[in-house]
């Protein structure tokens, strides 16, 4: 009776542990880092991954978890988990936007004010070269997601595999 007890019990925990992620803190996401400037009164700041695949197909998926916490004045921290495998693979960049609507979606009358930075994650299926786009030189990549850093020269080392990224900073 006791085993059979046990066993009940440990079903709904089971269970649990295969629902969706809660809110967790900022660091604890794939992608971290701070977010700066004026966004006017009581914003309703979300992140969205943005990009283009190949060969041509545009992203805009504000859809992913994600926590935004005020840390003082235009300051704030976030984290967002990246889809294990995007639509396509392709360029992309987190941005954060002002949800004015507060519809959780990046609309065209939101995209003038986001913030972003100059570091494009890529994803790719197989590891190897990739050709240049509109948006980033040749570089070699590994399979998934890679980081690439525009203010740095291509590199062993840039892109660099991007599983867990911190400090990818936005602004404004």
């Amino acid at each position: 009776m006791r085993k059979s007890a046990l066993l009940l019990l440990c079903i709904p925990l089971a269970l649990a542990a295969c629902g969706p992620r809660g809110i967790q803190a900022p660091d604890t996401y794939d992608v971290s880092g701070s977010l700066g400037g004026s966004w006017g009164n009581d914003p309703r700041l979300r992140l969205a991954l943005v990009g283009a695949g190949f060969p041509e197909v545009v992203t805009n998926n504000s859809n992913l978890a994600q926590n935004v916490v005020s840390t003082g004045i235009n300051s704030w921290n976030f984290g967002v988990d990246l889809p294990n495998v995007p639509g396509v693979a392709g360029v992309y960049q987190v941005v954060a936007y002002n949800d004015a609507n507060n519809n959780a979606s990046l609309d065209g009358t939101e995209v003038d004010s986001v913030a972003r930075n100059q570091q494009w994650l890529i994803y790719s299926q197989v590891g190897g070269n990739v050709p240049a786009t509109r948006f980033t030189p040749e570089m070699n990549v590994t399979q998934g997601w890679n980081l690439y850093d525009r203010r740095e020269a291509i590199s062993t080392t840039n892109p660099r595999p991007g599983q867990k990224v911190t400090g990818y900073d936005l602004s404004r």
